[in-house]
């Protein structure tokens, strides 16, 4: 019967969603659902629900209600591959990505964000690419500067990621690519109080752990894992008085540049499956997998119109994340525009989930 539902569901417009995510048919239809792949449902909502701004669950086994819409295009900031409909978060992640965006461009040397994958307009566990970026409160940045001009949809869709590391090299950053100003950028995504973890290429880690001269009191928040060579992760924690949200412990202590990036650089986290071992064929979560809240934004109901779940619209933007206590842009040294690479080079193949 699942299956049956599930196959059902795919061949369902995006409009025919809506229509039933507005008036609550869905909900009601899954509740007997446990079963069908949470992704099938999630990964189809066109638009968010109304209402106040919510994060269900953890990082990568949750939902968001009263998600925003980051504009396609600001002063510094471009988005990317927006035919996934992944631009939605938290309204405190988009006021933070508009943040960066501003304070880099003004401080750091970077032209402007070409901006990832945040959220689906209602959360949860996406189609394809990501394990995480469930509730509202991650961000992929790109580690290719935003050009001098507008890109087309076209571009936007097609433009290849930039791999930092040498081609056919064993986690070694590409002298030729990386430069100070994407150490700038990392850093002051990591300066944020409200940022729990940035997640990078080990590589890029190492890097700046020999290399960055300046405030080293958030280079702990720097976290080394898979992939990340041609864009960094952004988590922020869940907002204050959020009940529902289930938050990840702290970092450890210290800048994260002892034996736990060590071990990056050894053959065990690169070991492939011993000679006859059975393949563990990965389990999709279901409905029944994620917060009962869950059910409940499935059907609540959306705005008339993507407009009016953007972030700013009519004016009534939330404050940008003004500063905090124990902010300061000038903890990320200040400087003058820094000459990028002018050829984008092919990059390595981007794994396809962090």
């Amino acid at each position: 019967m699942a299956s049956c539902f599930a196959r059902m569901l795919r061949i369902l417009s995006s409009l025919t969603l809506a229509a039933l995510i507005a008036t609550g048919t869905v909900a009601e239809a899954l509740a007997g659902q446990a079963a069908t792949p949470a992704r099938e449902i999630f990964g189809r909502a066109p638009l968010p629900t109304t209402g106040a701004p919510k994060s269900y669950g953890f990082y990568s086994k949750g939902c968001l209600a009263g998600g925003v819409a980051i504009p396609t295009d600001g002063p510094t900031w471009q988005a990317m591959r927006l035919s996934r409909n992944r631009r939605w978060g938290h309204p405190q992640m988009i006021a933070l990505i508009e943040r960066l965006s501003n304070d880099a461009a003004q401080y750091d040397g970077w032209p402007g964000l070409l901006l990832g994958d945040i959220s689906q307009p209602r959360g949860g566990p996406m189609l394809n690419g990501h394990a995480s970026h469930q509730i509202g409160l991650d961000a992929d940045i790109w580690l290719t500067p935003m050009p001098p001009r507008t890109l087309s949809s076209s571009e936007r869709e097609e433009l290849p990621f930039t791999s930092m590391l040498q081609k056919g090299k064993f986690l070694k950053i590409d002298p030729n690519r990386w430069t100070q100003a994407h150490a700038r950028l990392i850093m002051r995504a990591a300066s944020y109080t409200e940022v729990e973890r940035v997640f990078v290429n080990p590589a890029i880690k190492k890097k700046l752990c020999d290399s960055w001269n300046g405030d080293r009191r958030f280079l702990g928040k720097v976290r080394p894992i898979y992939g990340h060579d041609s864009h960094f992760h952004i988590r922020i924690g869940c907002p204050e008085g959020a009940a529902g949200c289930k938050g990840q412990a702290a970092v450890p202590a210290g800048d994260g540049c002892d034996k736990s990036l060590a071990y990056w650089f050894t053959a065990a986290p690169w070991a492939k499956p011993k000679p006859g071992a059975k393949p563990v064929k990965p389990r999709l979560a279901t409905l029944a997998d994620l917060p009962k809240s869950c059910v409940a934004v499935l059907g609540g109901p959306a705005p008339a119109s993507e407009m009016q779940a953007t972030y700013g619209y009519s004016g009534a933007t939330i404050a940008a994340a003004p500063a905090a206590a124990g902010d300061s842009v000038t903890t990320i040294e200040a400087h003058s525009y820094v000459n990028l690479p002018a050829n984008v080079p092919i990059p390595l193949i981007r794994p396809s989930t962090n």
